[in-house]
Order: C-alpha cells, then sequence, then structure tokens
C-alpha cells in the first residue's frame, strides 16, 4: 500500500504562498487590476514559458481563470502602473486567453532587494532549479545569498520565501542538521538547492558575468569552467571579449580563458593580445630555423680526404680550414682600407 507523501498538496501550497505574499498585510480578498497597467519586473532573470508550457497555461486559465493572485508593487512614478513581481507567465497567459483583468496582491514599502526576491524565490517555488538556465542559476544563487547575507528588517520574508522552496522545512535559521548545527549560509544553499559548494561558488562567480556572456553561457558558446575565469575580467574587458567573439566566431576553451584571466590580473590584456588569444597565436611556439645542411660533392671528398678519415675528422678540417680563411681574408681587406662591418 502506498505510503503517503509528506509533500505539501497543491490546495495547501497556494494557501501557504497567499500567507507569505500577504505576509503582515490585512489579509483580504484580491484586488483587480487591468494587464495594461502591469510591466515586467525590470532586469526579469527568468525566461518566460513557451511551446506546451505556455499553451497549457493558457487552457487552464480559460478554463478555471487565474487562481493564484498576481504579486505586484506600485512603481514610484504614481502614474498607475504596477510592476510584476510573481506571475508574468499567468499575466502572458491570461492576455492570450483573452482577460483583460486579473487578480493582484500588492506590496507596497518594499526595498529593491525585497522585490528581487520575491522574484527569485516564487519563481524557484514554481520551476525545478534542474529546469533553469545556466544564466536563471547564477542569478537566482546570487539573489539568495545576498538577501541571507543582509540581515534586514524582512529576514522574516527571505525565511519563508526559502522554507516555500524547500517542502521539508530547512529555513534561514539552519536547524536541518541532525544535531541541530547552525549552518554558513553557503551550506544552507547547497542543501537547499542541492549543489556541491564547488558548483555553488562557480555560479556565485558565473553571475558576475555581463548578460551578453552569459546567453552566450546559456546557449553553450561557453563551458561553466570557463565562464568562471572570464568572471574575473572587468566589465569594460567583458564587453571587448563579447565584441570580438561576435565578430570572429571562435570558441573559447579553459586555456584561452585562463590566459585571459592571467593578462587581465596583471593588468597586462590589451586589445591585442585578447585577440593573440583567442586566435591561439599566443600559446603558438616560434618555429625553429634551421640552417641549411651543406654537402661535399664527391670529387670534392676524394680530392681533400682520404677514406680512413673519419666524420669528425673531416669537420674539423673544415673547420680549420674556413678559420684560415676568413683570417687571411680580413687581413686582406685592412691592407685594402675596408671598413671592419665590411669583413664577413
Amino acid at each position: 500500500m502506498p505510503t503517503k507523501s509528506n509533500r505539501p498538496g497543491r490546495a495547501e501550497t497556494r494557501s501557504d504562498v497567499m500567507a507569505l505574499l500577504l505576509g503582515d498585510e490585512p489579509t483580504t480578498a484580491p484586488d483587480t487590476l487591468s494587464i495594461d497597467t502591469l510591466v515586467p519586473f525590470s532586469g526579469h532573470p527568468f525566461k518566460p514559458y513557451s511551446g506546451e508550457r505556455l499553451n497549457d497555461m493558457v487552457q487552464s486559465i480559460k478554463e478555471l481563470g487565474v487562481l493564484l493572485p498576481v504579486i505586484v508593487r506600485p512603481l514610484p512614478d504614481d502614474d498607475g502602473t504596477f510592476e510584476i513581481l510573481s506571475g508574468h507567465n499567468r499575466v502572458a497567459a491570461a492576455k492570450i486567453a483573452g482577460l483583460t483583468e486579473v487578480p493582484v496582491i500588492i506590496k507596497a514599502s518594499l526595498s529593491d532587494g525585497e522585490a528581487k526576491l520575491i522574484v527569485t524565490e516564487s519563481n524557484l517555488c514554481q520551476r525545478s532549479f534542474a529546469d533553469l538556465s545556466h544564466s536563471e542559476r547564477a542569478i537566482a544563487l546570487k539573489t539568495h545569498m545576498d538577501a541571507v547575507n543582509q540581515q534586514g528588517r524582512r529576514t522574516d520574508l527571505i525565511n519563508e520565501i526559502i522554507k516555500l522552496s524547500n517542502p521539508h522545512g530547512f529555513g534561514l535559521d539552519g536547524t536541518s542538521d541532525p544535531l541541530g548545527k547552525k549552518l554558513t549560509p553557503r551550506e544552507q544553499a547547497t542543501q537547499l538547492y542541492g549543489l556541491s559548494s564547488t558548483n555553488l561558488a562557480r555560479y556565485l562567480r558565473v553571475a558576475q558575468l555581463i548578460d551578453p556572456l552569459l546567453s552566450r553561457v546559456d546557449d553553450g558558446g561557453i563551458a561553466i569552467r570557463p565562464a568562471v575565469s572570464l568572471s574575473y575580467l572587468t566589465g569594460d574587458e567583458q564587453s571587448a571579449l563579447n565584441q570580438l567573439l561576435y565578430e570572429a566566431h571562435v570558441s573559447i576553451d579553459m586555456k584561452k580563458a585562463e590566459n585571459l584571466r592571467t593578462l587581465s590580473a596583471t593588468k597586462k590584456l590589451t586589445a591585442d593580445k585578447m585577440v593573440r588569444v583567442l586566435s591561439g597565436e599566443q600559446d603558438r611556439k616560434p618555429k625553429k630555423t634551421r640552417q641549411q645542411a651543406i654537402k661535399l660533392k664527391p670529387e670534392v671528398m676524394l680530392r681533400y680526404f682520404t677514406q680512413k678519415q673519419t666524420p669528425k675528422e673531416v669537420a674539423e678540417i673544415v673547420v680549420s680550414a674556413l678559420e684560415f680563411y676568413f683570417a687571411h681574408k680580413a687581413e686582406d681587406n685592412q691592407l685594402h682600407g675596408a671598413k671592419p662591418k665590411d669583413i664577413p
């Protein structure tokens, strides 16, 4: 007989999300706003639904409506527009389904950090971390770590969002360890997202990349480990690198990325050196110039040497003869007024 799962059901989760998003504000029925008054969150790090996933949401909204309210905050311009914190896909699907209004919960008096935290963690409540792109994982982890390290007035909000992301009850106060050992923020994040400490560190570094390079990581143009090395470049250096990648259509492997990082750290990363690294010229060893071998003709060998003489003896005689020749040539040149630089 199958055992009952401890994982909260959909209705229970929806209730928890509602309680979280309402927070300490009065528990009232959601407001309703026109879709035209809603704008996406600035710098929204998650890619929108598309294809079958979006079509399924549209069909669900046509049949049942928008069951979970969209979370918004008023924009400071006070022009009647609201920024979406949670529910970008619901708004897009509702618009396709023909709705002109959606239920909303308005969250006022949020700092930008708190707003971004809601955006990030509420998305993680609804999506599997494994389904996120590399850039989405990097930004989500950076936002999470920034929030954990910032002990502000809304740590309760942070804690509740994290609990929703982890149904097993792991939170910021860190008591998931059997002995009740308090965990560091990095240990909390590794447990929360199922990452090794090494991969967590890598994603936190990748979050330092500019958006165009992050897109190349998502597209597979830059692998994670080279991306980590490139994250140590300055913003201007990253921009120059992205432009070169666009123009030259070259790839970056670990060795090239490490070369760029080393040059940047030593303040030697110029545009020319960046081109040399990307082209592979930086690692090419200079070709050795070989002296052309001179072979004596058989008649010369028979004229001046015997068959009993070894190659070593022949070479020594040739060297002695050449020294004698150039010594006497130098004397002749001096007698005829030749300048020293003309002497071979």
